[in-house]
């Protein structure tokens, strides 16, 4: 996701970028997935060569072993794709207000972690939050969920915290829109409305197959010959991630409280067994 985020901003919207990431292994990664789709781009004639040299020549990696945050110092907006989980981006965020410059917009690519409760985390120890200097540094935290893979999915869903100025709102739009994306705009509930409406249907498929309704491939194929859907979903969510797609889900049940959020026991277990999807070679679907 960190990498189609980059992809988009240096070859869409030609604007610099720092890639961080705590692995060394990750970040090459990413960059060589990053060559490899400048490559198919040029031969499909979407790009000239030199454009998407010049692409590839605004993303620099930041020193694994240094404080990254630091190294990203003077940047204009910086944006967290790490995982669906609360205290690593609390800590990620309270990190990203100390060491970066006070009208840098820190946004979140969160799928359903609440903004408001993520900028409430950049408020620096012994400070209220309703000082000044407290209100200020919450306001520039905004949600900006792109979708998988970035390069192909036109939209973002932007999101709003209570704290969130309506100048960080409209950055956040502009950037987005800059590099080539639809914006739909979501209030600060668990999920947005993206996941609020995605995951219980998945959600509901899994428990289809652990009650024993249907086999997984009549219940993909319902859906795909049935409801004209590119996918089924459990193909979906192996795509997704079966951690994601949990963590995500437990989310929503924690925040509302309502019983139909409650996470399939068979999604749980397969979470457990390490079956993750298409990413660990097994969910499924094997791969």
């Amino acid at each position: 996701m960190g990498l189609g985020i980059v992809y988009v901003t240096a070859v869409r919207a030609g604007i610099p970028v720092l890639l961080y990431d705590r692995s060394k292994e990750q970040m090459t990664k990413g960059i060589a997935l990053m060559d490899k789709l400048l490559e198919k781009d040029v031969k499909k004639g979407k790009i000239e060569s030199s454009a998407a040299k010049e692409a590839r020549d605004r993303v620099v990696l930041v020193d694994h072993t240094s404080d990254g945050i630091r190294e990203m110092r003077d940047v204009d907006m910086c944006i967290e794709a790490a995982s669906e989980n609360f205290s690593l981006k609390a800590k990620l965020f309270a990190n990203m207000a100390k060491e970066l410059r006070p009208d840098a917009i820190l946004a979140s690519n969160t799928s359903s972690i609440s903004i408001t409760k993520i900028a409430a985390a950049t408020v620096h120890e012994g400070e209220s939050t309703a000082s000044e200097a407290g209100k200020a540094s919450a306001s520039r935290v905004v949600g900006l969920h792109f979708f998988n893979p970035v390069p192909v999915m036109p939209l973002v869903e932007l999101i709003s915290g209570l704290q969130t100025s309506d100048e960080t709102l409209q950055r956040a739009r502009s950037f987005a829109i800059a590099c080539g994306k639809e914006v739909t705009v979501s209030k600060d509930v668990p999920g947005f409305v993206s996941n609020a409406l995605l995951m219980p249907f998945l959600n509901e498929a899994i428990m289809c197959l652990e009650k024993g309704v249907a086999t997984r491939d009549d219940i993909d194929k319902t859906l795909r010959l049935g409801m004209n859907h590119p996918m089924g979903p459990l193909t979906l969510a192996d795509f997704i991630g079966l951690d994601t797609c949990l963590a995500i889900q437990r989310t929503l049940y924690e925040g509302t409280g309502d019983s139909k959020y409650r996470p399939s026991v068979l999604l749980e277990r397969m979470v457990d067994a390490g079956w993750l999807g298409k990413k660990s070679g097994k969910g499924f679907y094997e791969y």
